[in-house]
């Protein structure tokens, strides 16, 4: 099935480490389109797995199950015709390759930060769909050995986030205002779109 234009929906993924603002700038992008009258999805890691997984363990392999579950999830509204955003910290290459494969018209939007900025920005969340202070928690279980129920393998502690050379678009997001990293994401996705 396509959209009334004839062709299919687009997939972009916003993808980095927890703390880098990818979930701040996928909703920002989503509004930002609506308000241009752009019908266009959000889909959250964060969200999305306690529907694939009603009792999360946050093993590894539970997690590569869950992304590609949320690959296919987004594979199936662009096939409907709709457009989706992505966001989810997808640290492995082969989880947004997946879904490359998968969607005809794609882009991974990697938001770089360094760890430091992440780590505390992270720190200042409040629990909500995600657990509060994964960096802490994660630094001190490396250090005392204490275990944290529900806590799986933080990124950017316990495994390292792959960068795909192929990614579309990178923003480094260390320094720049909330502002700022919207506007260019919104730049590149008009030129991407343009050309799609």
């Amino acid at each position: 099935m396509t959209d009334r234009g004839g062709r299919r929906g687009w997939a972009v993924w916003i993808v980095g480490l927890p703390g880098s603002g990818k979930s701040t700038l996928a909703r920002g992008v989503r509004d930002a389109l609506a308000a241009r009258g752009v019908d266009v999805v959000l889909l959250q890691m964060d969200e999305r797995r306690k529907a694939y997984f009603p009792e999360p363990t946050y093993t590894a392999e539970e997690r590569e199950a869950a992304y590609a579950l949320f690959a296919d999830e987004a594979a199936g509204l662009t096939r409907e015709g709709r457009n989706v955003i992505m966001d989810g910290s997808a640290y492995r290459v082969s989880m947004r390759r997946y879904a490359r494969g998968l969607i005809p018209c794609f882009a991974e939007i990697f938001v770089h930060c360094d760890l430091e900025t992440a780590m505390a920005r992270e720190a200042g969340r409040p629990a909500g769909q995600v657990m509060a202070n994964l960096y802490r928690k994660a630094l001190e279980r490396r250090k005392t050995g204490r275990s944290f129920d529900g806590l799986g393998e933080v990124i950017g502690v316990d495994v390292p986030f792959e960068q795909d050379p192929e990614a579309e678009f990178v923003i480094d997001n260390t320094a720049l205002s909330r502002e700022k990293t919207l506007g260019k994401t919104l730049h590149f996705l008009d030129t991407w779109l343009a050309n799609a």
